[in-house]
């Protein structure tokens, strides 16, 4: 079943930025109230979309359906996720608004370009990360970057050449062939290219994989920092920590279809289920049936209870349960709660989807 078909505006829960609110005023027309008219509320301005996807489906020659009618609205200057498993359809979705593959129907935009009518002007404001190296192996790390900024018509700029380089920690790789370089360094490399043109969206396809936890975190830094200088990101991963850690919005894709697209920290919060432990005095054998309401789950030898609940649900049931427990003489000597993560979150929605 799908639970989201689009994200409908940039008004939701848990954006960054808020709307004043409207009232409806003596010519029946809807008005917007001023910030002043509520004191200690600041409002700032809507994020505005810059990529809009409209009823997009890609059938392959095969009949394979790899996209099955996608509505989704990407918000200029946001870090955005796309999750999925393999297969899901991630990969087509990109290719077709960065033009490397043809859509089957629904329509395209990028900052008001249409990708098929306008595709040179939507195509210079994208720049992508593939996943896989594809450039001259024999060639210097300059000179492909350099040429990668020539191909979108733009003239030379060694200034910005450099301070790419330098950003990504290849200054000193400069003069190197591409075929000496390291997989960590390749992988900065690719991203220097997708960077030479001055893009304002940046499409990082599976950007980490295979790379090592140093590398990891000084892309995420990098990635951060372009998001701050107004650089528009979308990010495919198979690392939901990567997700999680980066991202304002999360969109989930499986089977073609996007089945859920929220504001991270609102979907933590929707969807987000806490676990209560309690370390017991005694160990017990079985849970006693008084308590079988509460769907407990004995753990480590008997010696802990754990309780699964709705961070939503008013009550939790947690007074009630301990209350049970006393009733029943069953003493604990310590607790704690623990949040379920962004991947617990993931393969339920996968999992209810199929």
């Amino acid at each position: 079943m799908r639970r989201v078909n689009r994200d409908m505006n940039a008004e939701e829960p848990g954006d960054r930025t808020a709307a004043p609110p409207a009232s409806v005023g003596a010519t029946g027309k809807r008005q917007v109230l001023g910030a002043q008219s509520l004191p200690g509320i600041c409002y700032r301005p809507l994020m505005q979309t810059i990529i809009s996807i409209t009823h997009l489906a890609k059938i392959y020659a095969s009949g394979f359906q790899a996209l099955v009618g996608i509505d989704l609205d990407i918000r200029r200057g946001e870090i955005f996720a796309l999750l999925g498993p393999n297969g899901a359809g991630k990969t087509t979705l990109i290719s077709i608004i960065c033009g490397i593959v043809n859509p089957s129907q629904g329509r395209v935009t990028v900052d008001g370009h249409d990708i098929v009518d306008d595709f040179r002007a939507a195509r210079a404001l994208i720049g992508l990360v593939p996943q896989e190296l594809t450039t001259d192996a024999f060639e210097s790390v300059w000179n492909t970057v350099s040429f990668s900024r020539g191909l979108f018509g733009k003239p030379p700029n060694p200034e910005h050449i450099e301070k790419v380089l330098r950003d990504l920690s290849l200054w000193d790789k400069k003069d190197n062939r591409v075929m000496t370089l390291s997989g960590g360094m390749k992988r900065r490399l690719l991203i220097a290219k997708a960077l030479s043109h001055e893009p304002k969206i940046l499409f990082l396809d599976e950007p980490t994989a295979g790379v090592d936890v140093n590398l990891r975190r000084d892309m995420w830094a990098l990635v951060r920092t372009l998001r701050d200088t107004g650089v528009t990101i979308i990010l495919t991963t198979h690392y939901i920590d990567e997700a999680e850690e980066m991202a304002d919005r999360i969109g989930v894709i499986n089977r073609g279809e996007l089945i859920l697209v929220e504001d991270k920290a609102e979907l933590m919060h929707k969807l987000g289920r806490k676990r209560l432990s309690l370390q017991l005095h005694r160990p017990l054998e079985f849970i006693p049936s008084a308590l079988a309401a509460y769907r407990l789950e004995l753990t480590d030898g008997g010696c802990e209870l754990a309780y699964t609940y709705d961070t939503r649900a008013e009550p939790t049931g947690i007074v009630a349960l301990l209350e049970a427990l006393s009733a029943a003489d069953i003493g604990f000597k310590d607790l704690q709660t623990t949040q379920s993560s962004l991947e617990d979150i993931f393969v339920s929605l996968v999992k209810d989807s199929k």
